[in-house]
């Protein structure tokens, strides 16, 4: 018998390029770790990558499809698949569709759930297809306040315990692309046993053009152009219009509308304010102050958790929900949808 728990893997897969879905699904295979399934959650048609699966694999039964042919986004296809997990699962990694994985990356991360409910470790950033090494993820656990503010954790690096389930699931809804599936799990996490981010590297993190997000350190600084034309694409896509009001929503969803819908999901499911979280909701929540949240902006920018841009962005965004509705307008979220 195995002296490791039973675990599930759960990979979001989308058209996955051939060449780097091999790559990644025999990096599972060769896990030291070998009690687990590995749950794919498909955003399309599951046929051809059922199908892609089976022949990579040799049929390994440990793999299992899931998906019902809709299209639901990278987001909403991670609930998808965490939320057909088996319930017998003692251990939750995620995992990208064209990263790979070290052979040990499971054995040597599994160890930290002991202590705390989420763990992330660090990985190598290698350009696709050149193969070129451009540096590593520089991560870090800066506790939950800033969890909140700053996401430090990249779902593709962490394992966590199945007990954020109970609070995380359903995802809350959100109508922006800042919505995160990592970054929620990790505020979860946060109100459990904690997080913590350790400097193992254990796998290659596949930098190319179709990446989601890719890493954040190989982004450039875009400047004020970029950031006007961005607005402009997000506010046609979430709000279906480029009307000042519908920027304005925009720009509250993407900085103080996510974090006050996640801190106000929280207490809708049981976490309510208490003096170790009071912090949290007057900086965060529907009751948000803003002296608190500014302390909070200082904090993290003295110690480099984010740039000045997000500051002056975050402060953009908190005086575009004063002109929108913004608390309401969380509130109509959580009451209608996802909870």
């Amino acid at each position: 018998m195995s002296a490791h728990p039973f675990g599930t893997i759960v990979l979001a897969a989308y058209d996955p390029e051939p060449e780097l879905f091999r790559r990644q699904l025999e990096s599972l295979c060769a896990q030291t770790v070998s009690t687990w399934e590995c749950v794919i959650a498909v955003d399309g048609d599951p046929v051809p990558v059922a199908a892609l699966t089976s022949r990579l694999t040799d049929g390994d039964e440990r793999f299992r499809i899931v998906g019902d042919g809709s299209r639901l986004g990278f987001y909403l296809n991670f609930e998808r698949g965490i939320a057909a997990v088996s319930p017998r699962t003692e251990w939750i990694a995620l995992c990208d569709q064209d990263d790979r994985w070290d052979a040990d990356k499971i054995e040597r991360l599994l160890p930290h759930l002991a202590e705390v409910s989420l763990v992330s470790a660090q990985a190598r950033l290698v350009a696709y297809p050149s193969g070129t090494l451009l540096g590593h993820t520089d991560r870090h656990d800066h506790g939950p306040l800033s969890t909140i503010l700053a996401n430090q954790f990249t779902g593709s690096l962490c394992v966590f315990s199945p007990e954020l389930l109970r609070t995380a699931l359903p995802f809350p809804r959100a109508s922006t692309r800042a919505a995160a599936h990592d970054h929620w799990l990790a505020v979860v996490a946060g109100t459990y046993r904690g997080t913590r981010v350790v400097e193992d590297l254990t796998q290659d993190y596949m930098q190319h053009d179709t990446n989601v997000f890719g890493d954040p350190s190989r982004l450039g600084p875009g400047g004020i152009r970029q950031s006007i034309a961005n607005a402009l694409e997000q506010a046609r896509r979430y709000e279906g219009s480029r009307s000042p009001f519908a920027i304005a929503r925009t720009t509250f969803w993407a900085y103080v509308g996510w974090r006050q819908l996640m801190v106000d999901t929280l207490t809708a499911r049981g976490f309510a304010s208490d003096d170790g979280f009071s912090e949290r909701d007057a900086a965060f929540g529907a009751g948000r102050r803003w002296n608190v949240a500014q302390r909070a902006l200082r904090t993290a920018r003295a110690s480099d958790v984010v740039p000045a841009p997000f500051v002056l962005e975050y402060r953009a965004s908190w005086l575009a929900g004063a002109l929108t509705g913004g608390r309401r307008a969380v509130e109509r979220a959580i009451a209608s949808g996802g909870d």
